[in-house]
C-alpha cells in the first residue's frame, strides 16, 4: 500500500467520490446526464458490436472500480493510470460529435462540452497524484 501525503489522500478520495457516484448513475437507464453521450461513444469506439446496455453497464463497473480504488488507497499507480486514459476517452465526443459538445465551435460549449472539458482538471489531478512522492507502507 502506498502512503499519499494529506493533500493527496483528501484530492484522491474527492476524485473517488466523483467516480462513484457518475458510475452508480449509470446503474440506473436514463438517471445519468452523461448516459446517452456514454452509449454513442462506446458504439463508436466498438463499431456498434458491444449492446449499448452491456457497454453503459461495463462503464459503470469501471467507474464505481476506479472511485473505490481511489477512495480507499488501493493498487494507486495503475488506477491512476486507468482513470487518466478513461478520463482522455472521454474527450472524443468533442472530435466526432463537435455538435453535441459545442454551440458555436470551437469556443462556445454546450453543457455537454463543459461536462467534458473539466476533465482537464481531474486529469491534473490525477497526474499530480501519481508524480507525489509516496512512503511504502509495510
Amino acid at each position: 500500500m502506498i502512503r499519499l501525503t494529506k493533500n493527496g489522500r483528501i484530492l484522491s478520495i474527492s476524485i473517488g467520490i466523483v467516480y462513484l457516484w457518475f458510475g452508480f448513475l449509470k446503474f440506473f437507464p436514463g438517471l445519468s446526464p452523461a448516459d446517452l453521450l456514454a452509449k454513442q461513444t462506446i458504439s463508436l469506439l466498438t463499431f456498434d458490436l458491444l449492446p449499448e446496455n452491456i457497454g453503459i453497464l461495463l462503464l459503470a463497473i469501471f467507474e464505481v472500480v476506479i472511485g473505490l480504488c481511489l477512495i480507499f488507497n488501493l493498487q494507486l499507480k495503475r488506477i491512476i493510470i486507468a482513470a487518466i486514459i478513461h478520463l482522455v476517452l472521454t474527450f472524443i465526443p468533442v472530435v466526432f460529435f463537435p455538435e453535441i459538445s459545442f454551440s458555436k465551435a470551437p469556443f462556445s460549449l454546450t453543457l455537454v462540452g463543459q461536462y467534458i472539458i473539466k476533465n482537464i482538471v481531474i486529469i491534473s489531478a490525477l497526474l499530480l497524484i501519481y508524480q507525489r512522492p509516496y512512503n511504502k507502507v509495510s
